[in-house]
């Protein structure tokens, strides 16, 4: 071991771990710079900085559409995705029953399956049961894809829960909801909040499902997908790309504040792990 840390020092690893993030996000960066450009081709050196592309975003009627469509979408598919990740995170970790891990694997695998496969598969699914490709079936794709990511989330609140707080809810005469609404939900809110961001912000940003599933109705991803056919229509492509960017970072960063705030209350309050 102290072989392999003389090999390795600290300055190695600091130069490895910057290197790599700036090999991940610097092309990230180029984005907003070139949305500011006032040519059309993105390339330095910069002809000059204008924001007449933001501008013009505003008084464009499709993208608006694929805005409002997106909202629809992202705000349906977290809420439901949440729902159904608070009945599940709490059955795994508040009971012990046969195949408890496969279900909670089964669950998760859609993590780990390529979207692809998924995607045509939904499609498959939803043209059997005679459904038409609409925003509906956009919703129901992108719960699949976000539960995994809810589930997460939920799961690291449900096991910090201290459930003698339950039994003294219990003990003073609540039902079984009324403890669960006035004592577990408040207690995990953080949790929710959390999960309810990070989904949304999985769904505004998915496109391989909305692709397959999708009508005449467009989201914001297959609205960008059919700009970057045209050439004039790249800048414009690059502004909306730099907002979306902003919008995802502000909130994932919410989002685990809050995951944080969870997981530091129920380690504070007693919770069942350190």
């Amino acid at each position: 071991m102290m072989a392999i840390k003389r090999l390795l020092p600290g300055g190695w690893l600091s130069a490895y771990a910057f290197l790599y993030v700036a090999f991940l996000y610097l092309p990230v960066i180029f984005l907003p710079i070139f949305s500011i450009n006032t040519a059309a081709t993105p390339k330095f050196p910069l002809s000059g900085v204008t924001l007449k592309w933001y501008e013009d975003l505003s008084r464009t009627p499709a993208l608006i559409d694929a805005t409002w469509n997106s909202l629809i979408v992202g705000v349906s598919a977290s809420v439901l995705s949440t729902v159904l990740g608070i009945l599940a995170a709490r059955s795994i970790t508040r009971y012990r029953y046969p195949g408890r891990r496969a279900i909670n694997g089964l669950i998760m695998a859609p993590l780990v399956l390529p979207e692809v496969i998924v995607a045509i598969s939904m499609l498959l699914v939803m043209l059997q049961l005679g459904l038409s490709l609409s925003l509906f079936t956009v919703v129901l794709g992108h719960v699949l894809v976000c539960i995994p990511y809810s589930m997460t989330v939920l799961t690291s609140g449900f096991e910090g829960f201290d459930r003698s707080l339950e039994e003294a809810s219990a003990d003073l005469g609540e039902s079984a909801f009324g403890t669960f609404r006035r004592v577990t939900l408040p207690m995990v809110m953080p949790a929710i909040i959390s999960s309810l961001l990070v989904c949304f912000t999985i769904s505004l940003d998915e496109f391989i499902i909305a692709f397959f599933l999708t009508g005449t109705e467009a989201t914001l991803p297959i609205y960008i997908w059919g700009q970057l056919r045209f050439a004039a229509k790249l800048p414009g492509v690059l502004a909306l790309g730099t907002l979306l960017l902003f919008a995802s970072f502000l909130l994932m960063t919410i989002a685990e504040i809050l995951r944080r705030r969870a997981a530091s209350r129920t380690r504070n309050e007693g919770g069942l792990y350190a």
